[in-house]
């Protein structure tokens, strides 16, 4: 038994929204009001990050919400930094929630005399303290083996699939989801399985990072609803590109569902000027207020999967259930509306 199952949230500068979040959440299932650890983690005039815990934590069970996304490095820095604060206050055990897990795009060595940056990120993590890592849609699964502690990556496409059902409601017959290149076929089948719709694959051709040099519609979306999903829109160029090429291959409509929306530099002025009619994307990553204001962006929360997640770890029950529709129907009791 363990002497204080009681998880305990507490929350670095990544996404507190969705730390408050995820804790109004676990307190609606508990019938009593849990709130974050309180603290504080801030920049000193030279840019050094400095974290102050205020409450004590020997012997909790404790829980860090903070992606790595934009800024990367201080985000990951305040992650690492939180971690050795709960360490050395004797906290029984570390888990990092980490929704959004920066330097995964950087999991093999691509060309000579390059790092595996995520291989590095993930020992930084291992011996700041942190003892089990709760994470969503990873850019590449074998990332879980980079660690040698448990890692549990939950998927968006159970939300996706709930919210597509309400917002196409009588209108999935014509739904398609589209792959926007190979390496995300088994991501975009496993949605389409959900829905029961076909698959289509956008083939594209680099011919250097960022730039598209040819695409090619692997199968027949004329008169399709056409849904494109990957796990990471960046600068959006290729996700636009995709689009456009739907729809001069005879697509009614092109939409997207995008786990992480990291929409860097142009890319919320290029969707919102695309000819996409929405692009969904979860809250892993703190939204800007110019992606909050974008008409054709849509935000889903990813609040009630990991509030329940958590508390499963806590525990010691099994999260996989998790990547059950109907599990999470009813935790999401109504907020999909079409």
């Amino acid at each position: 038994m363990r002497a204080n199952s009681e998880p305990k949230l507490i929350s670095c500068n990544g996404n507190r929204p969705l730390a408050e979040a995820i804790a109004r959440r676990m307190s609606m299932h508990r019938g009593e009001v849990i709130e974050l650890v309180d603290a504080r983690v801030e920049q000193f005039n030279d840019q050094e990050i400095f974290v102050e815990v205020f409450e004590n934590v020997r012997g909790e069970d404790m829980f860090i919400v903070q992606p790595t996304s934009n800024p990367t490095n201080n985000n990951l820095m305040e992650l690492l930094i939180m971690a050795d604060a709960l360490r050395r206050s004797s906290a029984r055990q570390i888990t990092a929630v980490i929704p959004y897990f920066g330097y995964a795009r950087q999991d093999r060595r691509s060309k000579a005399r390059t790092p595996i940056s995520a291989k590095l990120v993930a020992n930084m993590l291992v011996h700041a303290g942190i003892e089990r890592v709760l994470t969503m849609d990873l850019h590449a699964a074998q990332i879980q083996g980079f660690f040698d502690i448990p890692v549990d990556n939950l998927y968006a496409s159970p939300i996706f699939a709930m919210d597509i059902k309400a917002q196409f409601a009588g209108k999935l017959d014509q739904v398609m989801i589209i792959s926007p290149d190979v390496g995300g076929v088994a991501r975009a089948r496993e949605l389409a399985k959900r829905i029961n719709a076909p698959l289509a694959i956008v083939d594209k051709r680099r011919e250097k990072p960022g730039e598209i040099a040819e695409m090619t519609i692997i199968g027949d979306v004329t008169d399709k609803i056409c849904i494109v999903v990957d796990d990471i829109v960046d600068t959006a160029g290729t996700l636009c590109k995709a689009a456009e090429e739907l729809c001069k291959n005879g697509a009614a409509e092109v939409h997207s569902y995008i786990t992480h929306g990291v929409l860097s530099g142009p890319a919320v002025e290029r969707v919102t000027k695309s000819v996409m009619k929405s692009l969904v994307i979860t809250d892993s990553i703190q939204p800007t207020e110019t992606v909050l204001a974008a008409q054709n962006i849509r935000i889903v929360p990813t609040a009630p999967m990991f509030a329940q997640a958590i508390t499963n770890i806590s525990n010691g029950t099994s999260i996989s259930n998790l990547f059950s529709t109907k599990t999470l129907e009813p935790i999401y009791e109504g907020l999909f509306k079409s």
